[in-house]
């Protein structure tokens, strides 16, 4: 989706970079943001070998308690990957999935 924005995101703007597909993109409230101008396109972390979207069971989820739980207002930032939301924790990809958190894969932010 494009849209229009008076928001310009860049370098301090006070988002989130991620280096994307050979551009930066901007996390901004569950959205993966690309700045073109006035114009803004929602993008997606693609699925693929680097960021797969298997089950991982035997994740060891580190940078926060084993029992914190993934979802909105959870306190990580929401990526968009695929088809379903992720969470940033540590440079990495994590999905609530059951009773465990699944790993899909790293992510270079700046």
């Amino acid at each position: 989706m494009t849209t229009p924005t008076t928001h310009v995101h860049g370098a301090g703007c006070g988002h989130t970079a991620v280096q994307h597909e050979g551009h930066t993109d901007y996390l901004d409230h569950g959205h993966l943001q690309h700045q073109e101008g006035n114009r803004v396109e929602d993008h997606s972390i693609a699925v693929g070998r680097s960021n797969p979207d298997s089950c991982t069971p035997n994740h060891s989820c580190g940078g926060h308690a084993a029992t914190h739980q993934h979802g909105p207002g959870c306190g990580h930032e929401a990526v968009p990957h695929g088809g379903h939301m992720d969470y940033l924790v540590t440079g990495h990809l994590h999905h609530p999935h059951g009773n465990h958190c699944d790993d899909h894969g790293p992510v270079t932010t700046a």
